[in-house]
């Protein structure tokens, strides 16, 4: 297996994931991305301050509101709020983020490597690696 193959493993044996940029808008990536872990029947907890509920879910306006603490973070925001994410993110403990295409900002990369954290990025989806079965 190469390093984005245990990068990967690592991330996806967590027993809980936070979805940053989940959204109740069935065409968002981020409503993809959290649809499909409870397609795997995975414990995941939507992250947006700007919904209420995602899949009839509580949805959490930051990693700090959640009821329990996350190891495993997927992040579908747009860079610049990736950034604000990952400095929520090593606040919170998260040992291991994925960035979905299009989320992915150098700083944020750095700062997130700079404290320890399995950062996956630049190659696949976790749509693609799970298996997304949509719409």
């Amino acid at each position: 297996m190469d390093g984005v193959g245990k990068q990967i493993e690592t991330f996806l044996a967590a027993p809980a994931y936070a979805v940053a940029g989940a959204s109740d808008d069935t065409y968002k990536y981020g409503h993809k991305c959290y649809k499909c872990y409870l397609q795997h029947g995975l414990k995941a907890y939507p992250v947006n301050p700007n919904c209420q509920t995602v899949l009839g879910n509580p949805c959490y306006p930051d990693l700090a509101s959640l009821p329990e603490p996350v190891e495993s973070l997927s992040i579908i925001t747009p860079p610049v709020v990736t950034e604000k994410v990952i400095d929520d993110a090593i606040k919170c403990g998260v040992k291991n983020i994925w960035l979905q295409p299009g989320a992915e900002s150098r700083p944020a990369i750095e700062r997130a490597q700079k404290a320890g954290i399995n950062v996956i990025y630049g190659g696949p989806c976790l749509l693609v690696v799970l298996g997304y079965r949509g719409p």
